[in-house]
């Protein structure tokens, strides 16, 4: 798997019956994604802090507006100024190159 430019990709729907990606191919997809941790090999993590509660906000709905364009959308934890974002495939109850892809999308946020 390549994780060469991964914001510059498009998400691809996903019903499931596909594989999730091997470990292997989730670490080489890391790498693409600097800041956003592997956990347990089914979901990507990332953790980003705000000046204030509003701040989180206004950067939450850019996110919102990216996830409805990709049609893959994050699980999300808001708590005041600190918000962390899981990605995850739902249908295939693990990791596939469209969470690698929204995780640099987002990071393009700032």
């Amino acid at each position: 798997m390549d994780s060469d430019n991964l914001a510059a990709r498009k998400c691809r729907p996903c019903k499931g019956g596909v594989k999730p990606l091997s470990a292997g191919q989730a670490g080489d997809l890391l790498a693409g994604v600097p800041g956003w941790e592997l956990e347990g090999n089914s979901k990507i993590s990332r953790k980003f802090n705000f000046d204030d509660f509003r701040q989180a906000q206004s950067w939450l709905n850019s996110v919102a507006d990216i996830a409805e364009r990709e049609d893959h959308h994050p699980d999300i934890y808001w708590s005041y100024r600190k918000v962390t974002i899981e990605l995850t495939t739902h249908a295939i109850g693990g990791l596939s190159e469209n969470d690698f892809i929204l995780a640099a999308k987002i990071d393009e946020l700032g």
